[in-house]
């Protein structure tokens, strides 16, 4: 049999050529696994759009006390569930096949979709069901994103992965960004239609899998380490749920980060991916052998992708509150408006990254991956810096050529990061490694929320109580009510910015405040620039510190990925690691895994 075809067990033989040599089959798996990504990955922000129509919908106010857990865990929970489960499933995709996996993942995934769409409930109770069935959805996205690298992997030949893995990850980045716009269009017909638009994707995507897609990596029948998977799922999970609630007020204060169950959650969790570590060094068939991260390559991939995950996956939301709640109502937009509008300025974002990714991919298969992936990064960090120095009110083409060099370095570093990662690892391990990936992307977005709605929360919290009782007491609301609506806690009006609510109106009209003032102070109050005059100033100074932070995430990753390493060649070893190669391949001779860069 020649090298790179299939060895006995219908699997790929390690270190050779994929099976990938079937041109048809290669373009049905990328076709396939993108559309999947593109899905899975659009349903995590297309609610964020939604939320307005979705609570509407139910009848329920989510700024109201205590339903603010429910917001959280229909931004949060979909992305965490992902984080938790990622490299569970892609073990099972490496013991029982990935495509068997990725096939059942599509179909767990159209179901939940359909269930969302037939809430028959209202309130907290419609919450609760939109929240549980959200979580099989993500369950479902985990067993596609998990091994859909891995499929692409065993389907192209090495010199074709960073295109395959470019298109598939630019269409992933795509999905989040396209939500935005797509939530808003489909919020304003039905906000049910938010979760159809999946179900024909979800129908036709999971017979045409279970049709046409074939396992051709290895396979290696191997007992599941459950001790391993409950410390790393529930570990990652409590760290995760923790940081949900530590931006939340508790008690007198603005955030949770001193409530016990919070720094139980974050010290337990930690306690228990230690443990992880320590199981997983111990047993005999591990759910992720920690070994590979021996591999230069793939421990500077992980390190550089979790940090651009920190730095991009705040900056979502960061852009939504400063488009929505500030820019685009002193911009003559009425706040209900104010959700599609952003999705639509934000299309330059998109528009960079789509551009520049399927390139990157093609270039880091002709000439490496490493100076690609780095340049990418010191172009995603510039724009950080470009986006501190602009006002609040900013002349909106600076602002649209700002973003699109950040969805250009974006684009430019997720290709070759992901190809260097995959084809750096043994053939056999390549569904966990693509699980281990996703794990590190997930878990950094929503640590990125965590981290940068705290900071911003704890700019607002020193400042806007002040200037919110002094100018609604200004406008004749009566001391106490103005005193009682300022101390409402700073997350309120983060998120009524991204739900496209003006907070001074919601606060007033639920205190019947505003019946009794004159009509020239109403029109003020409710008005689309007093609440955008009163949070600039404050909101500014949280945003220098958050892009500053994103800046010094995006060193990291350049620095990472410039440390990566020269080639890697996957040996058909017996314990599955392969070692860094410590001289360089002549030139003009590639092997699978390596970095040219």
């Amino acid at each position: 049999m020649p090298a790179g075809g299939r060895d006995g067990k219908g699997g790929q033989a390690a270190g050779g050529l994929t099976g990938g040599t079937d041109d048809r089959y290669k373009w049905v798996a990328l076709s396939n696994t993108t559309a999947a990504v593109f899905m899975s990955q659009l349903d995590g922000s297309i609610v964020i759009i939604a939320l307005p129509a979705i609570f509407r919908g139910i009848h329920l106010d989510p700024l109201a006390p205590g339903n603010v857990a429910y917001l959280l865990w229909m931004i949060m929970g979909y992305r965490l569930i992902q984080a938790v489960l990622v490299v569970t499933v892609g073990r099972l995709g490496d013991m029982f096949g990935r495509v068997r996996i990725y096939n059942a993942g599509f179909a767990v995934f159209t179901v939940a979709s359909v269930l969302l769409s037939f809430d028959p409930f209202e309130g907290g109770h419609g919450a609760l069901w939109l929240i549980g069935w959200r979580v099989l959805q993500a369950i479902g996205g985990s067993m596609l994103t998990a091994n859909s690298a891995a499929i692409l992997t065993d389907a192209f030949p090495s010199e074709q992965r960073g295109f395959a893995l470019g298109i598939n990850q630019v269409a992933g980045l795509a999905g989040m960004f396209i939500g935005l716009v797509a939530g808003g269009l489909l919020a304003a017909l039905d906000w049910r239609a938010v979760f159809w638009v999946n179900v024909p994707v979800g129908v036709f995507g999971t017979v045409w899998a279970y049709r046409k897609l074939r396992d051709t990596g290895e396979r290696h029948g191997r007992r599941i380490d459950w001790w391993g998977n409950v410390t790393f799922a529930v570990g990652l999970g409590a760290i995760l749920i923790a940081v949900t609630y530590g931006i939340q007020p508790y008690g007198g204060h603005t955030m949770g980060w001193t409530s016990p169950w919070v720094v139980a959650g974050l010290a337990g969790g930690t306690a228990l991916l230690v443990a992880f570590g320590i199981i997983e060094t111990r047993v005999a068939e591990p759910l992720f052998q920690l070994s590979l991260f021996r591999i230069r390559a793939f421990a500077a991939g992980n390190v550089a992708g979790f940090a651009v995950s920190v730095a991009r996956g705040g900056l979502q939301f960061m852009l939504i509150i400063w488009l929505q709640g500030i820019w685009l109502p002193l911009h003559g937009y009425n706040y209900g408006d104010t959700p599609l509008w952003c999705g639509i300025f934000l299309l330059p974002l998109t528009a960079g990254f789509l551009i520049s990714g399927p390139v990157s991919g093609t270039l880091s298969d002709r000439f490496g991956t490493r100076g690609i992936a780095t340049a990418g990064m010191a172009v995603f960090g510039s724009s950080f810096i470009g986006l501190m120095l602009l006002p609040v009110d900013f002349p909106y083409w600076v602002f649209a050529l700002l973003i699109a060099v950040n969805g250009i370095g974006t684009g430019m570093f997720a290709a070759p990061n992901s190809s260097s990662i995959m084809t750096s690892v043994p053939a056999s391990q390549r569904g966990v490694a693509s699980g281990m990936r996703s794990t590190f992307q997930n878990s950094g977005t929503a640590l990125s929320i965590g981290a940068f709605f705290s900071l911003m929360i704890a700019g607002l919290a020193s400042s806007l109580p002040k200037a919110l009782a002094s100018g609604l007491q200004h406008q004749g609301v009566p001391h106490a009510i103005a005193h009682q609506a300022a101390s409402l806690p700073p997350v309120s009006s983060l998120f009524a910015a991204v739900l496209g609510v003006n907070p001074v109106q919601h606060v007033l009209a639920s205190k019947g405040a505003l019946s009794s003032l004159p009509a020239a102070n109403q029109r003020i109050l409710t008005g689309r620039e007093f609440f955008p005059d009163l949070i600039s100033g404050p909101f500014h100074q949280g945003l220098v510190v958050v892009f500053a932070v994103a800046a010094a995430l995006s060193l990291i990753a350049a620095l990472a990925s410039l440390l990566r390493g020269g080639r890697y060649i996957p040996p058909a070893a017996a314990n599955g690691v392969p070692p860094p190669v410590t001289e360089p391949l002549p030139a003009g001779h590639p092997g699978p895994g390596e970095d040219t860069g």
